[in-house]
């Protein structure tokens, strides 16, 4: 984050059963994400969009029911293959909106990845600027929680499930 003041923020951890190689595919591999989708929601068939640079996007629709329907993902701030990914979590016509020219104003996550004895301890940092804070995040905060919470463990036991690649 740059000097855009921070009003809420949270950190949740794993130890996963992968290197953080296979992790760090996981996150940013398109053919590697199907993880990011809820089993009990319709999954949609379009395509995964990613660009994994510096500047470069993440975005992937979400379906929750015929009326909820939106896409996430984000634009990546900082690229270290296999230790850490950062990047400006929302889209430009999805949720949390995003504004392309002003990322700071979105929230920024932080995936830290360090490999302990085969395995890997990721760390996610939420970090969300008082800007967003002030415009309905009481409403959403622990939903944002709850869902990286659900999200991050459907990764778990994808990693768990395959000793290669998710």
């Amino acid at each position: 984050m740059t000097s855009t003041a921070v009003k809420h923020s949270f950190t949740l951890d794993w130890v996963l059963d992968a290197p953080p190689s296979d992790v760090f595919r996981a996150w940013t591999d398109p053919e590697h994400l199907g993880w990011f989708y809820n089993p009990d929601n319709p999954i949609p068939t379009e395509p995964i969009e990613l660009d994994l640079r510096v500047g470069g996007a993440w975005r992937q629709l979400m379906v929750i029911d015929r009326s909820t329907i939106y896409h996430t993902g984000g634009v990546y701030r900082e690229i270290v293959p296999d230790e850490k990914l950062v990047f400006a979590w929302g889209a430009t016509d999805g949720w949390p909106k995003l504004d392309p020219d002003r990322l700071d104003d979105s929230p920024q996550v932080t995936v830290r990845l360090a490999e302990v004895d085969g395995r890997t301890e990721m760390s996610l940092l939420d970090e969300v600027p008082a800007t967003l804070a002030d415009d309905g995040l009481q409403n959403w905060w622990s939903m944002i929680q709850d869902g990286w919470r659900d999200t991050v463990d459907r990764l778990a036991a994808a990693l768990a499930s395959t000793s290669t690649a998710v």
